[in-house]
């Protein structure tokens, strides 16, 4: 990765605080041979360029407070080795995701919306536009090279909890969904979700009950459009957004490079659900949670956004499943 010292200017949010309507969606998602690939791609394109920009900003937040209702403690699960044991009522996935395609396993490229459609447009239309934004310096920033499979045709995505690789962004809530189906499992509800990043010590903090700067990868001042095209509300699909280094290090951490920012769970725990990617769980209005990196935001497990339908997507949003 190229790296540039940059200095940084916080721009201001232009987001809105209202909630667009729902976009009609099945709560399941059916079976491989009731979704065809050409279905999803269609969905895809359908948000390919978002009028509604997500900028980082606590601004459009929900209120901070944490569900009410409490799971109850069951038999423990016999969870697998990729999740995390919660209460013995679920089983959540240990870090953020990254993504494979079904077919052969290969790794999809984290910095692309993950359908073949998608990559293709973003890859050669930002091969163009990144020479119309920022610095001289920033504009010879190539972009990340996707796998070649994702260039030459459709492919379905799995998702993989597994540490120390760069988790995927560019993610709608229907790809998610997706790709948690895929690998057997489903997406978090919100209690689910909440209840895991709180800990044993149902604390707001994975490490506790007071924000701490830098225990986890969120508020860190370095807004990676506004570094790149000088405007943090422009470019969100700019492949090179979370492939950026500023000051030596890459803005989007690979997954469990922050050790205290995890939630425990007995001997075990789950990493970065606050920061690093933002996080869609299940609901039919569209709602990511924790926070991303560049998030402007100090509250930690209920940090919320529902700004936005599941069809959106940008460089920002991940996943983590549940089962």
């Amino acid at each position: 990765m190229a790296s540039f010292g940059l200095g940084l200017v916080l721009g201001a949010c232009t987001c809105e605080e209202d909630k667009p309507a729902p976009v009609p969606f099945p709560t399941h998602v059916a079976d491989e041979s009731h979704t065809p690939r050409e279905v999803i791609d269609s969905e895809q394109t359908a948000s390919a360029e978002p009028k509604l920009l997500y900028v980082p900003d606590a601004a459009v937040e929900l209120p901070s407070a944490a569900p009410t209702e409490t799971l109850p403690i069951g038999p423990v699960t016999r969870c697998p080795a990729d999740m995390v044991d919660v209460r013995g009522q679920f089983c959540i996935d240990r870090y953020e995701d990254t993504l494979v395609d079904i077919a052969e396993a290969r790794v999809v490229s984290p910095y692309y919306a993950p359908t073949f459609f998608q990559t293709q447009s973003a890859y050669k239309t930002w091969d163009k536009l990144r020479h119309d934004f920022g610095t001289p310096e920033v504009q010879l920033l190539p972009l990340p090279e996707p796998p070649s499979f994702q260039l030459q045709g459709n492919f379905d995505i799995r998702a993989v909890s597994k540490r120390g690789v760069t988790p995927n962004g560019y993610l709608s809530g229907i790809l998610a969904e997706r790709a948690c189906h895929n690998a057997h499992k489903r997406l978090c509800t919100e209690l689910e979700w909440v209840t895991a990043c709180r800990g044993e010590a149902d604390q707001q903090f994975p490490y506790g009950p007071d924000y701490q700067s830098g225990k986890c990868n969120v508020f860190n001042g370095a807004h990676p459009a506004l570094l790149l095209h000088g405007n943090a509300s422009e470019g969100h699909l700019d492949p090179r957004l979370n492939y950026f280094e500023h000051h030596g290090a890459p803005l989007l951490h690979v997954t469990g490079a922050s050790p205290e920012c995890k939630s425990r769970w007995g001997n075990d725990a789950v990493y970065d659900m606050v920061g690093n990617l933002d996080e869609w769980i299940a609901d039919e209005g569209g709602v990511f949670l924790g926070g991303f990196y560049a998030r402007n935001t100090r509250e930690g497990c209920a940090s919320r956004i529902s700004a936005h339908p599941r069809g959106y997507f940008d460089y920002s949003l991940g996943v983590r499943c549940c089962d």
